[in-house]
């Protein structure tokens, strides 16, 4: 047994697929398919069902691939302890983070990192927060930025920042004249929400309480976008909520149309998340720092605000 061979058997667990295994792995499907059977023949079991399309795990095979993981893990820390003692930030690390902080946070981010880290190479792709934690699971993404707490104890979560919602009104809104807004305000308002799937859609619910979502007499608008809603209030009237951060990138007439929430204000705790067993700490804690420095000190303190959950 080799962790080659482990490595073979986690990818394609991971991508259902010996072919799509095969291309991950940068090898050819037929030499990753021998060595995947020369480990089923040496343990005498089947690891995968290949009648099946997608390619799933026996029974017997999810365990060994859960073993295998951990042993994969275990073996990088190797690694890691030589990383640590030539105090270097070296390697590959690959970031999943949520569409609703991504383009507010990582400009501010990724120039100073790649020229403070230039032996860092970084990979990063905007998934919802359902799928960044499959990713940590099996193993393909190291770590993720997103909203939290998520209550998954096979998740570790290391908060970073606590961001306030804002309300963004419509001119024509009956709230336009109000200096704050609390949250009852807005039963009545048609408010604009993000898609099925976005973590920041169910914040909103939960701040709103509200049923009256994308609603224009029979439209139902799906997005992923907070820069279409903000259009959308432009244009349809209505109301949307937006993260602090996003305010950066509003005009001075579209900053006439916010207004923040009474205290205790909502906000989204913002988090680095990895999986448990996660090793590569020294270019985790980098990434830690550089989105730490970008922050505004009063984003990084949770007194006085109201955390709403996913």
């Amino acid at each position: 047994m080799t962790l080659v061979q482990l490595e073979y058997i986690v990818a394609v667990d991971t991508y259902r697929s010996f072919v799509g295994a095969a291309e991950k792995c940068f090898v050819t499907q037929p030499t990753l398919s021998m060595q995947v059977q020369k480990l089923e023949e040496m343990l005498n079991v089947k690891i995968f069902d290949r009648s099946k399309q997608p390619v799933v795990p026996t029974e017997i095979g999810s365990q060994i691939v859960e073993q295998a993981r951990l042993v994969l893990q275990e073996s990088q820390k190797i690694k890691e302890i030589i990383s640590s003692q030539q105090q270097d930030v070296v390697g590959e690390l690959k970031v999943g983070i949520i569409p609703t902080v991504a383009p507010y946070l990582l400009p501010r981010v990724i120039s100073s990192m790649m020229e403070k880290y230039p032996d860092l190479k970084l990979l990063i792709w905007e998934y919802t927060t359902e799928d960044i934690i499959h990713h940590l699971k099996t193993g393909v993404l190291d770590c993720g930025i997103l909203a939290t707490p998520l209550a998954d104890p096979a998740i570790t979560e290391i908060p970073m920042y606590y961001e306030n919602f804002v309300t963004y009104l419509s001119k024509n809104s009956k709230l336009f004249k109000k200096k704050t807004i609390d949250a009852n305000d807005l039963e009545d308002e048609n408010i604009w929400l993000l898609n099925e799937g976005h973590c920041m859609r169910s914040q909103v619910l939960n701040i709103c309480r509200s049923t009256k979502d994308n609603r224009l007499q029979g439209l139902t608008y799906n997005t992923g976008s907070v820069e279409t809603l903000i259009r959308m209030v432009d244009v349809n009237n209505g109301a949307t909520l937006l993260p602090e951060l996003a305010l950066a990138e509003l005009t001075a007439k579209q900053l006439s149309k916010v207004r923040s929430f009474k205290s205790p204000e909502p906000v989204r705790e913002i988090s680095l998340a990895t999986h448990k067993n996660y090793i590569k700490k020294r270019m985790l804690n980098a990434l830690r720092e550089e989105i730490l420095a970008v922050i505004p000190k009063a984003m990084k303190q949770k007194k006085k605000k109201d955390i709403v959950g996913l």
